[in-house]
């Protein structure tokens, strides 16, 4: 018999369930030809988008230039690392839209002005759990 896979795939619901609990991942961009990785706080909304806030900058003009990016959000603890990544497209709320997402806990991590209220409509999501053993917690030095 042989062992379980210490890796297991979530399902659509347990990646949006581990989205709604955290507020922090990365967003993957393009901006030229170049893809850029940066952190970001957002929050999930009833529709499953993710909804973000930016200033004006390199991030705004990257999503409005294109579209396509990526997201991810991970955890770990002793026992297990979790993983959802998230690939869609961004888009700027208008002002009719942004008011639906005032209600969200969308909190600025930085007191920065950020007045730009960015979507990502979801396309695609995936998530995995992986089981750590840690094989190098059971190695001893050699004691000479």
């Amino acid at each position: 018999m042989s062992d379980p896979s210490p890796v297991t795939t979530l399902t659509d619901d347990d990646c949006w369930e581990m989205l709604h609990a955290q507020e922090f991942g990365r967003l993957a961009f393009h901006l030229a030809d170049e893809v850029h990785l940066v952190p970001i706080n957002y929050a999930v909304d009833a529709d499953r988008r993710l909804v973000f806030r930016t200033a004006e900058g390199s991030k705004l003009l990257g999503l409005t230039m294109n579209a396509d990016v990526a997201f991810e959000i991970d955890e770990f603890t002793e026992d297990e690392a979790t993983s959802v990544v998230i690939r869609g497209r961004a888009r700027q709320l208008e002002h009719h839209e942004e008011a639906e997402t005032e209600l969200l806990p969308l909190r600025p991590w930085v007191n920065t002005a950020k007045f730009n209220t960015i979507v990502i409509e979801v396309d695609e999501i995936t998530g995995r759990r992986f089981g750590l053993t840690r094989p190098w917690l059971h190695m001893k030095p050699h004691e000479d």
